[in-house]
């Protein structure tokens, strides 16, 4: 029994009250007995809170009290932790400089500030240094900051960025005169943070958000120094599973407004020195046909699962010809490789590829002879293209890690194959990637799949079947986990941890079908995977049988709350990041986020069929009266993605059910969203909380504390 669990039995744990709250579809009734702690956001953000809202802020502070006491004991080790955190960060830091349409621009930390500074330097880099933005003084008075997307005018004068001091990713675009460092008049509410510049330097495309679903759902065109309230409508997504968005070619040459859904895309363009002409569509949405576009010269580069295509394909077609009848193939469909993006240069296409699960960058050019790929020499690794705005270069700018090797950014020549390390993520200390071991296997999962699983550990620990494990896994969206490199991980390496990252379906590590046969009527595929993955490493000595831990975040947590549900036994503890895992009753209302646009990944539960699906792997749902184990749940207020509700319903049906003594925890961070705090080092406590709670049931609490 570890010092925490004894700290939590010997208080008593908040017990939520109960009010019956009975939904009924399909013929089938299911009590909600904590339905009431759902808030609206005007009674989160009125001034003078109702009492449903008193009581519902009460409850949230009482499990907030109880996670304090509980975790008491850990106090100096979690203050420990953070600082060993933090301390292997510069504090003093700066990006590569990019150059962009004759200035570099960079990002750079000052020691002790929280937030960036954005600056540029014209010409070259031993130009004087012109502050765009210093965020932390941006940052003063709020508990909460967040900086959107910033745009510079083509004649770089007016820099565009947006703010959201409330973590509902809801912006105010505003706009400053970079010559004078004077906030202009114009303010744009409630959008998605960012503008898009047309070429006469005084009209912006921007994206704004419905109220109640959040959903970026119109494009306005604003002209500088006019009302916010006169603005035009462009476009209107009327289709409640799509989001719009817009964006500007590489070309600079047109403004694109796209429609996202799951399954289906579509674009309108408009060329960026008429910005009061008409958007001309793209090709017709059709259900099942995804593409993405990019420019130039004469031509468009397309890259889509037209044709059955499901690993996707390049294709190119004219400008002014852009129907998908006149569409032809540049690189053709592979079994075997999943295309996941296109660079388009003057002389060169590179191409993203995922080969086995593993990023690999092709590098192409017809008028040079060129196909090949480019090669670090390791496996379990990360490689992506960085920052490349320019056309006319032969240098490609490139990011690598592995969980070995910090993240490193190159400049990769791509004629003469010289690679020039610009930067290294320093870690300060006495780090030494020869310290470490990394390993990629692969999990025959229980229906013969086969899921890889990368592998991290300090060489002195050893694989004999002693160590604490943490498993971390998500598995939806088709979102890929990548095998990358994390300081913050260290505190657990260097304590004997192995940490195992599970590339389970319903991400798209494998290709297409991974993610297609971890989704909708699939789903419990990405569950059963990841349990199966943790046995795995039981049995096989990369984990201590009573001391394997599982970790997840957003529609990770729901992984979480799934797995736990199907093999309690096997996890010492659990930790759900802001988990979604109310999923019917979600899914039912039309009014969250995490509804209409996500039917194509979970299913419409108004249809029975998907309704039995996910009733069979909800995580409230399926909690029963038996043992589960440790458990840490985080969420924020004002989270915008996965509502606090959740996981406070969750949590409290939890208590009343669970049979046995282990700690259950709960912490709401009152001041933030999806995205936890906002300041550069503030998340890192929230980490530390986490790490704390897991070496506390590992009996790996550091002794040597004042």
């Amino acid at each position: 029994m570890s010092v925490m669990q004894d700290k939590a039995n010997a208080i008593d744990a908040p017990v939520a009250k109960k009010v019956e709250h009975i939904h009924e579809i399909h013929g089938d009734k299911r009590t909600d007995n904590y339905y009431w702690m759902k808030l609206s956001d005007d009674q989160k953000n009125a001034e003078t809170p109702d009492e449903q809202t008193k009581e519902v802020i009460g409850y949230l502070e009482a499990e907030n009290d109880y996670t304090q006491k509980a975790m008491a004991h850990l106090t100096g080790f979690e203050e420990k932790l953070y600082q060993e955190i933090k301390g292997r960060i510069k504090e003093t830091d700066m990006s590569v400089p990019y150059k962009q349409n004759g200035y570099f621009y960079i990002t750079r930390y000052e020691e002790g500030k929280e937030y960036p500074i954005h600056s540029r330097k014209k010409g070259n880099l031993e130009a004087d240094e012109e502050i765009m933005l210093n965020v932390n003084e941006l940052a003063e008075g709020h508990e909460f900051f967040s900086i959107g997307g910033r745009s510079v005018s083509p004649d770089n004068k007016i820099l565009a960025f947006g703010e959201d001091n409330l973590s509902r990713r809801i912006y105010t675009l505003k706009f400053m005169n970079l010559e004078t460092g004077e906030m202009l008049t114009d303010e744009i509410p409630a959008t998605s943070g960012s503008a898009v510049w047309a070429n006469d330097n005084k009209t912006v495309f921007y994206s704004v958000k419905d109220p109640v679903s959040l959903r970026s759902y119109k494009i306005f065109k604003h002209k500088l120094g006019t009302p916010a309230t006169s603005d035009q409508e462009v476009f209107h997504e009327a289709d409640e599973t799509f989001s719009a968005f817009v964006y500007k070619s590489k070309s600079r040459d047109y403004i694109i407004v796209g429609s996202y859904a799951t399954v289906s895309q579509e674009y309108r363009v408009l060329d960026a020195n008429t910005p009061n002409a008409a958007f001309e569509i793209f090709t017709p949405r059709v259900r099942g046909l995804e593409y993405s576009i990019s420019h130039y010269g004469d031509r468009w580069y397309v890259k889509t699962n037209k044709d059955n295509a499901k690993n996707f394909k390049l294709m190119t077609t004219p400008v002014g010809q852009t129907r998908q009848s006149n569409w032809v193939d540049e690189i053709p469909h592979r079994a075997d490789v999943l295309l996941e993006g296109v660079e388009i240069f003057k002389d060169f296409v590179v191409l993203s590829e995922r080969i086995d699960g593993i990023t690999k960058l092709r590098v192409m050019s017809e008028s040079k002879g060129l196909d090949r790929y480019i090669d670090f020499g390791e496996d379990a690794s990360l490689m992506y293209t960085s920052t490349n705005p320019e056309f006319d270069t032969d240098i490609l700018r490139i990011g690598y890690t592995s969980l070995t090797t910090p993240n490193s950014t190159f400049d990769f020549n791509m004629v003469s194959q010289e690679k020039e390390l610009l930067k290294q993520q320093e870690v300060i200390g006495d780090f030494s990637a020869s310290d470490y071991r990394s390993e990629r296997i692969k999990v025959k999962a229980r229906d013969g799949a086969e899921v890889p699983v990368s592998i991290v550990y300090h060489k002195d620990t050893k694989i004999d079947g002693t160590a604490p494990c943490l498993l971390y896994g998500y598995g939806s969206y088709g979102n890929s986990l990548d095998p990358y490199f994390s300081s913050v991980r260290l505190s657990l390496l260097d304590r004997g941890f192995v940490y195992a990252i599970a590339h389970i379906r319903g991400g798209e590590e494998m290709g297409r079908h991974w993610y297609e046969d971890g989704k909708l009527k699939n789903k419990m595929n990405t569950f059963n995977d990841f349990v199966d993955c943790g046995r795995y490493l039981v049995a096989n000595n990369y984990s201590d049988d009573d001391n394997i831990f599982a970790m997840g975040g957003s529609a990770g947590g729901l992984l979480m709350g799934a797995v736990i549900n199907q093999a309690p036994d096997l996890w010492k503890g659990a930790v759900a990041q802001v988990p979604f895992v109310d999923v019917v009753t979600t899914m039912l209302d039309e009014t969250i986020p995490l509804t209409t646009g996500e039917y194509d990944e979970w299913g419409n539960p108004n249809e029975k069929e998907y309704y039995d699906v996910m009733m069979a792997y909800s995580p409230i749902d399926n909690i029963e009266a038996k043992d589960y184990p440790a458990l840490l749940v985080t969420t924020g207020y004002f989270d915008s993605q996965v509502q606090y509700w959740e996981p406070a319903k969750w949590v409290a049906k939890l208590r009343e059910l669970k049979t046995d003594n282990n700690p259950l925890l709960f912490k709401t961070n009152m001041g933030a969203g999806h995205g936890g705090a906002s300041g550069r080092f503030e998340r890192f406590k929230e980490i530390a909380t986490e790490y704390a709670f897991i070496c506390d049931l590992a009996n790996k609490v550091d002794q040597d504390l004042d």
